[in-house]
């Protein structure tokens, strides 16, 4: 696998305030060495997929984890992980739901369609650094892929 190829943490967020504090604590702790950014759904579905504006992406490339928001312009969160986690090409992909969101409701939902984790991002930095940070830790250092993938 090519190294420009390989992203080890897509994230798809569309606040700009999120999405900088969440860049910025993975690059404190060096978990990632390749980022990929979607600030909407229907995005992160064509680069996962390679399609669109990802046209001609090495889809066999895949990111080690996803960090889906669940509110999100043209394609919510919810219809994201629907449509990975019910894809034999993409079910296996690590996806950690990442949202401000503290209703039941989207817990719930979220874990019944294949979410690996859900994480109610902290409105204190140091506790959302603290938070982003125990992810990285956990899906870049201590999970271990699938034979074949990472």
């Amino acid at each position: 696998m090519p190294k420009d190829e390989s992203v080890e943490i897509l994230i798809v967020e569309d606040s700009e305030t999120d999405l900088e504090l969440t860049l910025r604590a993975l690059r404190q702790k060096n978990f990632a060495n390749r980022i990929e950014v979607c600030r909407d759904g229907a995005e992160a579905l064509d680069f996962i997929r390679g399609t669109g504006t990802f046209a001609g992406r090495n889809v066999n490339v895949q990111p080690r984890v996803v960090l889906l928001d669940l509110k999100l312009p043209k394609v919510d969160g919810i219809d994201v992980l629907r449509a990975l986690k019910s894809d034999p090409a993409t079910k296996s992909i690590p996806i950690v739901v990442l949202t401000s969101s503290a209703e039941e409701r989207d817990r719930v939902e979220s874990y019944n369609l294949g979410a690996n984790s859900y994480i109610v991002k902290p409105v204190e930095f140091d506790d959302f650094a603290r938070a982003i940070s125990d992810v990285g830790f956990y899906w870049m250092v201590l999970n271990k892929p699938p034979l074949g993938e990472g």
